[in-house]
């Protein structure tokens, strides 16, 4: 069975990334998609506003009904969430030689030189790069990429906070995800039982 980590700050998860997900199990059959929010990502100190429980939490509503998509709890507890301990776990549960594939933004391969062991991280995985306007990327000697550039991602993690702070509602996450944002309050969303829906606004460009 053909896998693939899918790792992010998930702060919160959005319809984008299970597009991303589900058109990557499409064209490479794929037979899981291990989606792993980060514990502490070394590179974004501070960057995350919900703490970890919350974030995994929204990626398992999120995950519901589809099973090819787990949500996977490798970082939780981490120091320091680097993606070379998180590969080194799931390929121990791989096949000698079978292929492990690692879903990353572009903005995020461009700096994938910057990453811990970044070497090893090339030698370990074969990457699906989604292109992000304005983020162009050089890959690394060595690097087996195959490119996702038609998925056209009008709205981001950040994007999404802003509004809800703002007081706006979203269309761009999860129903069952939206509930939780505002039963739990999170991102400054205005509060609301499981039962209500926020309302909803058009998906714009980021």
């Amino acid at each position: 069975m053909k896998t693939a980590i899918f790792g992010g700050t998930f702060d919160p998860i959005h319809n984008g990334h299970l597009r991303i997900a589900s058109a990557a199990m499409s064209r490479w059959g794929l037979g899981r998609v291990l989606f792993v929010p980060a514990g502490k990502p070394p590179h974004k100190l501070g960057a995350t506003t919900a703490d970890y429980e919350h974030r995994f939490r929204m990626v398992e509503l999120a995950c519901r009904g589809n099973p090819e998509f787990e949500p996977s709890r490798l970082e939780a507890g981490a120091e320091n969430s680097y993606s070379i301990e998180t590969i080194e776990k799931v390929r121990a549960g791989l096949a000698p030689g079978e292929t492990l594939y690692f879903l990353i933004g572009a903005d995020a391969f461009a700096e994938i030189r910057t990453w811990k062991r970044w070497r090893d991280i090339v030698d370990s995985v074969e990457f699906l790069v989604v292109s992000r306007p304005g983020h162009g990327y050089e890959p690394p000697p060595g690097a087996r990429i195959q490119r996702m550039e038609d998925i056209n991602l009008r709205y981001s993690s950040s994007g999404i906070r802003r509004d809800l702070a703002a007081g706006e509602g979203t269309a761009d996450v999860p129903a069952a995800v939206m509930a939780y944002i505002r039963v739990h309050k999170l991102y400054g969303a205005p509060a609301g039982s499981a039962g209500q829906s926020a309302p909803l606004k058009s998906e714009g460009e980021d």
